[in-house]
């Protein structure tokens, strides 16, 4: 099972850098810069659905079917508070990369619960490294163009996406070791985490989406959401 898990982890990973690799052969050919901006904007918001629908369909339905109603709510609620406290820390300590320590603050959770999921339910594993693939892809995107903006060289932004794929790995292995045994902790860290996705999405992601005289932008959102209905309907 433990090699299965590398497989699927270091798969939904590599789309971090794949997402980086993209958008350094964007920012090179691309020169229009309302063509760029419409395309960022774009990529948020499909991301953004990706993510609700891995709530939606994941964290939320698997984390309650294990606890009661009262301890999932909570659950959920002190996912939000802390990531609340971590976003406030981000924005105070290293406000030029807010979308890159976002994407890593949903990332690590995620990919503790792959790899606590996988043990008991291997369908649910899968469709969840399939959400994360999916949504790592914009986000890595975006992330590269922000933490170029905040003047890192190319190398060291690829760099950086480059090592940060392979911390799904890492993390999906820690829950495979130390919660494939305890499925209501692993509960427990699915809405933790879905409080927290939720929080980040309409404090931080949300906002930056729109975009002046662009109603398409938002029909992301919901291109993002189908991704998850067919792989809700196809696993």
């Amino acid at each position: 099972m433990p090699y299965k898990i590398i497989i699927f982890a270091f798969l939904a990973g590599s789309t971090v850098f794949v997402g980086g690799l993209l958008s350094y052969f964007f920012e090179k050919t691309v020169l229009n810069r309302e063509i760029k901006i419409e395309i960022i904007h774009f990529l948020t918001a499909f991301a953004t659905g990706i993510m609700l629908a891995a709530v939606a369909f994941v964290l939320i339905p698997e984390g309650m079917d294990n606890l009661s109603v009262s301890s999932s709510v909570l659950i959920f609620l002190l996912g939000a508070v802390v990531f609340y406290f971590l976003d406030e820390f981000i924005h105070k300590n290293s406000a030029s990369i807010p979308q890159f320590l976002s994407m890593l603050l949903d990332f690590i959770p995620e990919s503790i619960a792959l790899g606590a999921v996988f043990m008991y339910d291997y369908q649910t594993g899968v469709l969840l490294a399939i959400f994360i693939a999916c949504q790592n892809l914009p986000e890595a995107f975006t992330s590269y163009i922000e933490l170029r903006s905040s003047a890192f060289t190319k190398v060291k932004a690829l760099t950086m996406l480059f090592f940060l794929s392979f911390i799904g790995v890492i993390f999906s292995l820690i829950g495979f070791y130390l919660l494939k045994d305890n499925t209501e902790l692993t509960s427990s860290l699915m809405l933790f985490a879905a409080g927290g996705i939720l929080y980040l999405i309409f404090q931080d992601i949300a906002p930056s989406m729109k975009l002046k005289n662009s109603r398409f932008i938002a029909f992301g959102v919901n291109l993002g959401f189908i991704i998850g209905m067919l792989g809700e309907a196809l696993v």
